[in-house]
């Protein structure tokens, strides 16, 4: 592995650790509105949270481009307001990686939580708590696992996302190229061979580590719960 190979690993990490983390309170939240729910416009909030995973990747990041770009409405006002630029900048990958993973992550998630009995629930607050107390304390322990499962699953996602992000953020080394775009990178260039083939074991062992550690820590919070 070269420097630049390197780099390129520890951009991705960083990259898929951040869409991660911003993206899971707001996949907790979604998840438990359209598992709990019932209110008008339901099945165009899921419509409109699984459009990434229906619409080409290119598409979604041009619309990203047209929202969060320099010269975009609300890209100009984070940067005048906050200093956030999110064109072309390692920032911007987060975004385009925590949006094609936020579907996955809400599924898993939407099913955890449907897959607990609502007359525990029911039972919490008929001895007094607010549903803010019944969900801190049946619902997310519960859900835990299927929590986690969803977060290791869009952080896996996160790590191979490539058409929405070299749309949004391009493929600049040191600043905007995760290992799907150094891939593709590689390919264009001869004798680029020997790289691709290191970065492609590299991400296929990332990847199945990813699940694989999703599948114990959901088993080891499951086997807890139940001794619990």
């Amino acid at each position: 592995m070269t420097p630049l190979e390197w780099e390129v690993v520890t951009l991705s990490l960083k990259v898929s650790l951040w869409a991660t983390a911003l993206s899971l309170p707001f996949g907790i939240l979604t998840a438990l509105v359209l598992a709990r729910g019932n209110f008008p416009g339901k099945q165009l909030l899921n419509g409109i949270v699984h459009l990434p995973l229906i619409l080409p990747p290119v598409v979604t990041g041009y619309l990203l481009l047209l929202t969060f770009g320099r010269r975009a409405p609300v890209g100009a006002w984070l940067e005048e307001t906050f200093g956030l630029v999110l064109a072309f900048r390692w920032t911007g990958a987060a975004l385009a990686a925590a949006i094609m993973a936020f579907p996955l992550m809400v599924r898993a998630i939407r099913l955890a939580i449907e897959a607990v009995d609502p007359r525990i629930e029911d039972a919490a607050a008929t001895l007094g708590a607010s549903r803010v107390m019944v969900f801190l304390t049946i619902t997310l322990p519960l859900t835990l696992p299927g929590i986690i499962a969803g977060a290791i699953l869009a952080f896996a996602k996160a790590m191979g996302e490539f058409g929405a992000t070299i749309t949004f953020v391009s493929n600049i080394p040191g600043e905007t190229q995760t290992l799907p775009s150094a891939i593709y990178a590689a390919l264009q260039v001869p004798g680029g061979e020997g790289a691709v083939i290191r970065l492609v074991i590299l991400s296929v062992i990332l990847a199945m580590g990813a699940l694989l550690v999703s599948e114990w820590l959901a088993r080891r919070v499951g086997h807890k719960a139940g001794r619990a």
